[in-house]
């Protein structure tokens, strides 16, 4: 029988003190995210320093979720055993990039040099991932930086709000989010993420060249 008094120890070797510190960093970080996405929502941080924040924890998401390995199957399962209520962090982690990314903003692009710079960015962006299309790039780590990459880009884009590319291009990086490192893509998916980038990237242009006509 255990005294009141004793210690419990959650460990009794190492490794399994590493487990410990691993899971509890985890639980740290969505607890974070969860914190940070209400305080956006409540206007208590500015747009930059919330897209600032909210990258810097995603990155440490994914950091940690490869070094927890198979001891946690999904996110989901960690945050239901932990009794983790935290639907708006779960949404972000599954999106994989800040609400401001998701959502952009109501701004204007501008005709400057910062305008064209954004433009030719998001360009060889939409240019790059195609070509790893075309090179059978199939698997999660190899499309999912240079379609995030890509959607961060197109985002910067107020008018991009409307265009339908938007809400595709989003959809795929939910799903590349939710895939293992080297989980590939099937040959229909891959033809129908094709087809929606090509769209995308028709629709871009088209939107850009109209924008400048008014």
């Amino acid at each position: 029988m255990i005294s009141l008094d004793e210690e419990v120890r959650l460990y009794t070797t190492n490794a399994e003190r590493e487990k410990v510190q691993t899971r509890a960093t985890l639980f740290g970080i969505v607890t974070a995210i969860h914190y940070l996405e209400a305080a956006y929502l409540r206007d208590a941080v500015s747009a930059a320093e919330y897209s600032a924040a909210c990258t810097r924890l995603l990155s440490q998401y994914k950091t940690m979720m490869k070094l927890v390995g198979d001891e946690v199957t999904s996110i989901e399962d960690f945050m239901k055993r932990y009794r983790m209520d935290f639907p708006a962090a779960l949404q972000r982690i599954k999106v994989g990039v800040p609400a401001t990314v998701e959502h952009p903003a109501e701004s204007s692009i501008g005709s400057g040099p910062e305008g064209a710079k954004w433009v030719a960015e998001t360009t060889q962006a939409f240019i790059t991932f195609l070509d790893a299309l075309k090179l059978n790039f199939r698997a999660k780590d190899q499309l999912h930086p240079l379609l995030q990459e890509l959607v961060t880009g197109y985002a910067r884009f107020p008018a991009s709000k409307e265009w339908e590319g938007r809400s595709k291009l989003v959809g795929w990086l939910i799903t590349l989010n939710g895939m293992k490192a080297s989980e590939e893509l099937g040959s229909e998916q891959t033809r129908q993420l094709t087809f929606d980038v090509e769209n995308a990237y028709s629709e871009f242009f088209r939107s850009l060249s109209g924008e400048d006509k008014k």
